[in-house]
């Protein structure tokens, strides 16, 4: 269980013998010979699971035994969660295929800090306080009210400054929100905190010893409430000029509503892993936006959930301190992305597609926007999916009323579009 809620979740049988043992309705022992030890197990998920489950589930199944006797099963499923979770003086686990595997110290660190138990922007780091006095910190103090004592002391009351060795540092968050250049002063910590815009030509991007850029990339750093405010701007700018496509010399003009523009670059400067060696990178292309983070989604949030699981900080610090400025970024109401979805939607565009690219070397979250207008059909297809899951062609026939080869040519444009992705389905039988 302490696996399963360390990993992706799963669902135990008790009652079941194992496969290698019996097969079949021979398998199905049922509870009745040991109850003592399913109350037993009931009491030590709230005692020896250390923080404890929730959202386990506990559900008896009635079945025809062995013996041809009724009885019961019982499955308890175990959610992913959120936290990382260990066994009272027996460790911290993790699930593999068909076992389970005791977790090292490092895998631990680095689970804790994938799910946001523990956050990069509150390790104290080796920054002079005087580097931070800057004009930002100044409004920033004055519009808290916050307007004596010592630098130190005033970021230690407000959890922006930490004692080491007997002396207060300031914590990373503090250089970010403060520092005139916080990319600079953390190179040392072997991390970045800029962002920079890719402006290409075309619908995709060319690799190369000349790549498809129209420009050169623009960097832009600074406190953090500064970077998003400059990259909005620069961005909405690029958008504004619009583009010229080569082969036919008409000018493409981005439809992208604003409030979804600066929400996904807030979103990706508050929320991203600051332990990573890579800015964020924004790319603009004939046909759509893309806004990379660096960092996966941190709790239990996945891109299928992520309009609907409510806000989680992976750094409250900075997105509680960033609320606090005189002309505040975000107001750290949970709603962002439901707005995003909301105002695609109203704007007849596609919703944003969330993505995690978990093989790079620097895993990311990427959202894309399409700058296309979205089918009539699309809203039937989204809802379909939401309910049953994967769509197959037979599937699309009867909701759109089109025969094979035209929901054919939807589904291949879809997936070229980056709105679906292919996947192969095998068919199998499997018993009991």
């Amino acid at each position: 269980m302490c696996a399963f809620a360390n990993t992706n979740g799963g669902t135990l049988a008790l009652g079941v013998e194992d496969t290698g043992k019996a097969t079949g309705t021979d398998r199905l022992h049922g509870l009745a010979e040991n109850p003592e030890a399913v109350d037993e197990l009931r009491r030590k998920t709230l005692t020896h699971l250390l923080p404890t489950v929730e959202g386990l589930r506990w559900r008896r199944v009635a079945c025809l035994l062995r013996d041809d006797t009724a009885g019961h099963v019982l499955l308890v499923t175990v959610p992913q969660s959120p936290k990382v979770h260990s066994i009272l003086d027996d460790g911290t686990w993790t699930r593999l295929d068909a076992s389970n595997r005791e977790m090292s110290a490092a895998e631990i660190t680095e689970l804790s800090y994938r799910r946001g138990v523990i956050s990069a922007e509150s390790e104290p780091v080796a920054v002079p306080f005087e580097l931070l006095e800057t004009d930002v910190w100044r409004r920033f103090a004055a519009n808290r009210g916050f307007l004596t004592g010592e630098l130190s002391d005033r970021l230690f009351r407000i959890g922006l400054a930490k004692p080491v060795a007997g002396e207060r540092q300031p914590v990373r968050a503090a250089v970010l929100l403060f520092a005139d250049e916080p990319g600079g002063l953390l190179a040392a910590q072997q991390t970045r905190a800029d962002v920079r815009v890719f402006h290409y030509r075309g619908s995709r991007i060319e690799p190369g010893a000349v790549p498809n850029l129209i420009k050169a990339p623009k960097t832009i750093s600074g406190p953090l409430a500064m970077q998003i405010a400059q990259a909005g701007a620069y961005v909405l700018d690029e958008l504004a000029a619009g583009l010229t496509l080569a082969a036919s010399g008409f000018r493409t003009m981005h439809r992208y509503p604003e409030r979804v523009i600066k929400e996904a670059i807030t979103n990706a400067v508050i929320h991203r892993d600051y332990r990573l060696n890579r800015d964020i990178h924004i790319r603009i292309l004939d046909n759509r936006i893309e806004i990379e983070s660096p960092g996966l989604f941190p709790g239990t949030i996945t891109p299928a959930n992520v309009n609907r699981a409510g806000s989680f900080a992976r750094n409250p610090l900075i997105a509680r301190n960033l609320r606090e400025f005189p002309e505040p970024p975000n107001v750290d109401a949970g709603e962002g992305v439901r707005m995003m979805f909301a105002e695609m939607r109203a704007a007849n565009l596609y919703p944003p597609f969330y993505s995690e690219n978990r093989d790079a070397a620097q895993p990311a979250v990427v959202v894309s926007l399409l700058n296309e207008e979205r089918p009539p059909v699309w809203e039937q297809v989204s809802d379909w999916m939401e309910r049953n899951g994967a769509l197959a062609n037979s599937d699309l026939c009867r909701i759109a009323a089109v025969d094979t080869l035209k929901a054919s040519k939807m589904l291949k444009r879809w997936v070229e579009q980056g709105v679906l992705t292919h996947i192969l389905i095998h068919n199998f039988r499997t018993s009991l």
